[in-house]
């Protein structure tokens, strides 16, 4: 009984010595770091690196995938330009086969319209009248007679008043005097109110029709050729306008 007590207490510490030294490491892999990282492969190519590097080589990746998605859609919306850049010319070439050239009162339209009639436009040469808008006048009411607008005229100048002419026409207002015409009411009587503080007390403001219709000229169908000769004629005329015709024109 006793050699068998000591024969298991001898196989114990066997054991225990052989645990102690490692020997049973082959039957039970170690989970200790040092045998893991001993068993990695490449382990000394590993390297550690700080949670902020780490961050950091994520923005990176994440800004060049969206810079691809951006070059991505770029490729898509490019060939839309050319087709817009076409409908723009198209829009552009229809506007400009009609042009007309205005507006023309009654002696410059004849001088134009008789220049033209050297290029035999036909047809594609065609008139239309502008009426002017009505306009405001400050005015003093006809005098009736020459010599009282004469003597109106230099009560004016005493007053400090350069800027009137006398009405010499053949209407209602003949011998009257005009002390400015304007496009708006406002601005004729802001006149008016500045005629009054120099003294001038018989002056108002009224209506002024154009007595004429302007004139305009327009041409459609020309070929380069007449269009060059249409342009060389309108520089006799700097102060009329080349421009498209408008939609309400026709």
């Amino acid at each position: 009984m006793l050699k068998i007590l000591f024969g298991l207490l001898l196989l114990l510490n066997g054991g225990l010595f052989a645990y102690q030294q490692g020997y049973l490491d082959t039957l039970s892999p170690s989970n200790r770091e040092p045998s893991r990282l001993a068993q990695q492969l490449n382990a000394d190519k590993l390297k550690l690196i700080s949670t902020t590097t780490a961050a950091t080589t994520n923005d990176k990746a994440g800004a060049k995938s969206e810079t691809k998605s951006e070059v991505k859609e770029a490729a898509v919306v490019a060939p839309a330009e050319p087709e817009k850049n076409l409908a723009r010319a198209d829009k552009m070439s229809n506007g400009l086969a009609c042009a007309e050239v205005g507006n023309f009162d009654t002696a410059e339209a004849k001088k134009f319209e008789a220049q033209l009639a050297a290029l035999s436009l036909g047809d594609r040469l065609t008139r239309r009248a502008i009426p002017e808008n009505v306009r405001h006048m400050v005015y003093i009411p006809s005098l009736g007679s020459k010599d009282a607008a004469d003597k109106k005229a230099g009560e004016l100048k005493r007053l400090g008043v350069e800027d009137f002419f006398v009405i010499q026409d053949n209407s209602p207002l003949q011998w009257g005097i005009s002390l400015g015409i304007f496009k708006s009411e406002e601005a004729a009587r802001n006149q008016l109110a500045a005629l009054n503080q120099k003294g001038v007390r018989s002056a108002r403001v009224g209506a002024h029709t154009p007595s004429a219709t302007k004139v305009a000229f327009q041409l459609r169908g020309l070929d380069v050729a007449a269009k060059n000769s249409v342009t060389k004629i309108k520089e006799a005329f700097p102060k009329q306008e080349l421009r498209e015709c408008s939609a309400a024109a026709g």
